[in-house]
């Protein structure tokens, strides 16, 4: 039996008795006997649960177990709505840190290495969570946290960091200010494991040459432990899903049908063995398909191929779909177009208009040339005629977390 079949049979487990534990679920699957299902078809008839169902269940709603058995919680990253508040109990805490340790061991980060810790701490997930790994590990854990890039190259030079966990939009600037000050030389570094955001090959390819690194994907959420539940090998085909902690399925954002392996959709998860707040068929609204076949390194665990973006980042421009990572597969075949972008949509004169405004480095003379080829990549792929618009590299804002790249002004 396979892990993905072992975590299905583990998923009817805690299915058979969910009601009995959360309040959450007693309530959502009131009218359905959950102890008879049996069935991968009694499985997918179960209604998703989504996070308009966990802002419900605000403040503590989710919770599974007793108050004096919560030693922690946080909150998803996002700016708009009732915050979800995820408890955790100390086996959730231990069970997570294991799964970010075996994301760093799976990078080839060993407990010699010194981790270099750049996202936020606090109510989000992403920096503890690194550290976390790091300490069972055994490695040196360096909680810089965000911000302050004086101070972070500073303490990068001085303690000789090996491993960057970072936003790729943060990791860009510090490739980016490392090269301005000619201090490549000084930076120790070898792996980066990157998160949090979707990111483009040029921008891959950018931080891994001006960092002179190997970069991972690391994935998470916060309803779902964090980061940590999956990172692609050192083969780099796709990214290991932990299936002893968790079931996966990929639907049709629009059905909400299962989708056959190989076919790219919605991921959801089942958490297998979650105390404090464990969830059934979690819509993630991130878009990537479970990758069949055996990988290089011969793991066992389950992949998905790195994500191509999220269903509720799809924006509709002359009635054609278009997600970021459309703009950035358009960029990767621009000869002198960099990884960094940002669109800007408005409705003038009653139609609507889509303005890429992208770095370059190229003379000014060469910039018209760049902005066609840009426009013809685009109108190959999505049959959208735009209007490019380049800047000089640096113009385009960076960040210490996640980079806006698509403004919508048209509402």
């Amino acid at each position: 039996m396979s892990l993905r079949e072992q975590a299905f049979e583990k998923a009817l487990t805690l299915v058979a008795d969910i009601k009995d534990k959360s309040p959450f679920y007693a309530r959502k699957y009131a009218n359905i006997n959950t102890g008879r299902m049996r069935t991968l078809e009694d499985f997918q008839a179960l209604p998703l649960t989504t996070k308009d169902d966990l802002r419900d269940a605000y403040p503590l709603g989710l919770a599974a177990v007793a108050p004096s058995d919560i030693v922690r919680v946080h909150s998803s990253s996002g700016t708009t709505g009732v915050p979800v508040i995820i408890p955790y109990t100390a086996k959730d805490v231990h069970d997570w840190s294991v799964m970010f340790a075996r994301c760093y061991e799976m990078a080839g980060v060993t407990k010699d290495d010194r981790i270099h810790i750049t996202p936020g701490y606090g109510l989000w997930t992403a920096g503890i969570g690194f550290q976390l790994g790091a300490e069972l590990l055994g490695a040196m854990a360096i909680p810089m946290g965000p911000g302050n890039t004086d101070k972070q190259l500073q303490m990068m030079i001085d303690l000789k960091s090996t491993v960057i966990g970072a936003t790729s939009s943060y990791a860009l600037l510090l490739a980016e200010t490392i090269a301005e000050r000619g201090i490549g030389e000084k930076i120790k570094l070898r792996k980066g494991v990157i998160g949090s955001e979707r990111w483009g090959e040029k921008m891959r390819a950018r931080i891994a040459d001006e960092l002179g690194v190997d970069l991972h994907d690391i994935y998470g959420l916060t309803e779902i432990y964090g980061p940590g539940i999956g990172i692609n090998c050192e083969a780099q085909t796709a990214m290991h899903c932990w299936d002893d902690y968790l079931y996966l399925e990929i639907i049709d954002p629009d059905t909400g049908k299962v989708l056959p392996d190989g076919q790219s959709g919605e991921l959801v998860i089942t958490t297998l063995v979650k105390e404090g707040a464990p969830l059934v068929r979690y819509r993630t609204h991130d878009l990537t398909r479970i990758v069949v076949g055996d990988c290089p390194c011969k793991s066992p665990y389950t992949r998905i191929e790195t994500l191509i973006g999220r269903s509720d980042d799809m924006i509709k421009v002359k009635g054609i779909n278009i997600f970021p990572a459309h703009i950035e597969e358009a960029l990767a075949v621009t000869e002198g177009a960099s990884s960094e972008y940002q669109v800007m949509i408005d409705h003038l004169n009653g139609r609507d208009i889509m303005t890429v405004f992208f770095e370059t480095g190229s003379p000014e003379e060469h910039r018209p040339y760049i902005e066609l080829a840009l426009n013809q990549a685009i109108k190959d792929k999505l049959n959208l005629s735009v209007i490019p618009k380049a800047v000089e590299l640096g113009d385009l804002p960076r960040s210490e977390k996640k980079s806006k790249r698509i403004f919508d002004n048209r509402y």
